[in-house]
């Protein structure tokens, strides 16, 4: 991780769970980091408890509205003016919403793609152009992606979230062949999880608290912090090595 220190790197929905602890580790390890999010206020608390730990880098928070393509715009921007620009990307914000095939509102459909799937390639093209322009070559992309993405389990209430991550599986392959047909040395990869234990299950099953707490006590799940050493993992590889993806469960989980 020593060639990273004092770099930019940007981590979507870094207020908590995973975001959180991916913008820690990185700021424990040096990096400049902006920590965007919808709301600010716990990564600002988590930009204190970073500078009290007397870690070397350093956690930037900034408001984000991510379904909002003129709002990410406008923080590229700003990162630009104030920070060069962006040399890791940790397209890390996604949600999920209970919308059936059969029965699910369009707008919690529409939510899903607009976070999961635009701000994610939206992110990933304003990162490139950012490489770009300041001839940065070993840049690093890398996506939050998910075990949904790469099978369909037999819950209705994920269905078309696992389309999303299915579409991010996709659109990082797409990305690193892209980047090979550019001659670049800049780097894509994406982390799958199983079950990770965050707040995602309560905001999933935002009615009935009981199965989303029982989601988690099932089984002994993983950490967002394993999640953040599988992300330090990735960019410690040295520059000739491309991690495509990792996938990673709780030794007790099933599917």
């Amino acid at each position: 991780m020593e060639r990273w220190k004092g770099r930019v790197a940007l981590v979507t929905g870094a207020s908590v769970g995973i975001g959180a602890a991916v913008a820690r580790a990185l700021v424990q390890r040096g990096m400049k980091v902006v920590g965007c999010a919808r709301s600010v206020d716990k990564i600002e608390k988590l930009a204190a408890e970073c500078q009290s730990a007397g870690y070397p880098g350093i956690l930037i928070p900034y408001k984000c509205d991510l379904s909002n393509e003129e709002e990410i715009l406008s923080m590229f921007s700003a990162i630009k003016t104030l920070h060069q620009g962006v040399d890791v990307c940790i397209n890390n914000a996604g949600l999920a919403r209970p919308e059936p095939l059969l029965s699910g509102k369009t707008e919690g459909w529409r939510m899903m793609i607009d976070v999961n799937v635009m701000a994610v390639s939206i992110c990933t093209r304003e990162v490139y152009r950012s490489m770009k322009e300041r001839n940065i070559d070993d840049g690093h992309i890398i996506n939050i992606n998910s075990m949904n993405g790469h099978s369909v389990v037999p819950q209705s209430v994920v269905h078309f979230y696992s389309a999303t991550k299915y579409a991010v599986t996709a659109l990082t392959e797409g990305l690193r062949q892209e980047l090979r047909e550019a001659k670049t040395h800049i780097r894509a990869t994406c982390i799958s999880p199983g079950l990770v234990e965050t707040g995602f299950a309560f905001k999933l099953h935002d009615n009935d608290p009981e199965r989303a707490a029982a989601t988690y006590e099932s089984i002994r799940c993983l950490k967002a912090e394993d999640m953040a050493n599988a992300v330090i993992y990735v960019l410690s590889a040295p520059p000739h090595v491309q991690i495509g993806d990792i996938q990673m469960r709780p030794t007790e989980q099933i599917s």
